[in-house]
């Protein structure tokens, strides 16, 4: 018994399967990653998919290793940019649960489609990838999956204000002159700290969040930030954000950048 693999067809749809679970990835992390750098993952990851098959290794153990571990990882390593091993782990487990989630999906909508035509299919994985990210998403914010809460002292010119903040591992903002991590404040918060006019020694970097374009936020330099904690933690001259939104909801008002 033989098989006839059609390399272009197996790329093509490994192509389109990689793509959507790094966007899958990326929207549950909320990891700021431009749609060319997930094309790139996409497309390493369909590329490896096809050498690896077209070797006819026979050793299964070796297969799976290269299948379930090896091209997964060149594929996340080049589709999202990621600072630490365990911010890897994290996203390298979401894709896994994505693949689970999205192959199900795929499946179970299959049977009552019966794809055969490519627009079909693509019609189907695009379906796939909206319910498995909405579900995912849900999942994130029952569970505050890459988010964890801490109380934080802000101190500016002579005023100090207390608030709750999250330490969220989608914060990738950095400043591009010191080039410090930078935290963000609701506007309401800034309003205590630093008065409702913004200060002296405002400056504008560019950021992206998921379901906005691009833009420009102010950040500027405050005299601290004290995390408390088993282990309290006290960062000298850092950097904050003043987001738009008046309150982020769920009772914080600092998303801190875990790099700090």
């Amino acid at each position: 018994m033989y098989y006839e693999l059609y390399i272009d067809v197996l790329f093509l749809v490994n192509f389109l399967m990689d793509y959507i679970l790094l966007l899958v990835t990326k929207k549950v992390l909320r990891i700021s990653s431009p749609y060319g750098r997930i094309c790139l993952g996409a497309l390493l990851g369909a590329f490896l998919t096809c050498v690896v098959a077209a070797l006819g290794i026979p050793f299964a153990f070796i297969k799976a290793i290269l299948f379930y571990i090896l091209v997964p990882s060149a594929m996340l390593s080049a589709g999202i940019p990621i600072r630490d091993f365990r911010g890897f782990l994290r996203a390298l487990f979401t894709l896994y649960i994505s693949g689970f989630l999205v192959g199900g999906i795929f499946e179970y909508l299959n049977q009552y489609v019966n794809v055969k035509a490519g627009s079909l299919f693509f019609a189907l994985a695009m379906a796939s990838y909206y319910l498995a990210s909405g579900a995912l998403k849900m999942l994130a914010l029952l569970f505050r999956f890459g988010q964890s809460r801490c109380l934080v002292t802000l101190r500016f010119g002579g005023e100090s204000c207390k608030a709750e903040a999250i330490v969220d591992t989608g914060n990738h903002l950095r400043d591009d002159v010191s080039g410090k991590a930078v935290s963000i404040i609701s506007r309401k918060l800034a309003e205590q700290l630093v008065g409702k006019g913004l200060p002296e020694g405002i400056r504008y970097i560019p950021y992206r969040t998921v379901g906005k374009e691009a833009g420009v936020i102010p950040v500027l330099s405050i005299d601290s930030i004290c995390v408390a904690g088993r282990n309290e933690r006290q960062v000298e001259q850092p950097m904050v954000a003043i987001s738009e939104d008046s309150s982020f909801g769920n009772g914080y008002d600092v998303i801190l950048n875990p790099d700090i």
